[in-house]
């Protein structure tokens, strides 16, 4: 009988931890921008508005800035120094938001700073269904610029 019991216990653990529960938002994103690190703080907060203004709100001409003239791009699609800028140059500039858009958190450390994101993605296995997940982006700062950029690839 234990065998037994120690099996159907093994697939309800299994089955739970196939379960997904789904990415949520932060409701309150300048919540994630204080530090008890002055420079941590001043990170986020460089992170925070390149983000909206140059990414999210396509200003290109906001990003000398935020981001110095030896940027190293290092995501999957990897085009050079100028990709964010040809990216955004190709939509025109929308309205600055006070927040971002599917931001999940923000993280400093040293000269890094982590923003995670959600995602919506097709269900591949369920036709016509979404599930939610997270991408990431890292910049490294220095001098008060942004001078690298990793990427999770989830957007690429």
């Amino acid at each position: 009988m234990r065998p037994l019991l120690s099996a159907v216990a093994l697939a309800l653990l299994a089955g739970s931890a196939m379960a997904q529960l789904p990415v949520e938002v932060h409701s309150k994103q300048t919540e994630l921008l204080p530090s008890a690190d002055p420079q941590l703080a001043a990170n986020k907060r460089l992170a925070f508005d390149f983000w909206r203004e140059v990414i999210q709100a396509h200003h290109v001409d906001k990003a000398s800035t935020y981001v110095a003239d030896a940027f190293v791009e290092h995501a999957p699609s990897g085009k050079g120094s100028d990709s964010w800028a040809a990216t955004g140059g190709h939509r025109p500039p929308e309205p600055v938001k006070a927040t971002l858009d599917d931001l999940v958190s923000i993280v400093a450390e040293r000269d890094l700073v982590v923003l995670a994101f959600r995602r919506v993605l097709p269900d591949l296995e369920h036709e016509g269904q979404t599930y939610t997940t997270t991408a990431f982006d890292m910049l490294r700062i220095a001098g008060g610029k942004i001078v690298e950029h990793w990427s999770s690839g989830a957007d690429e």
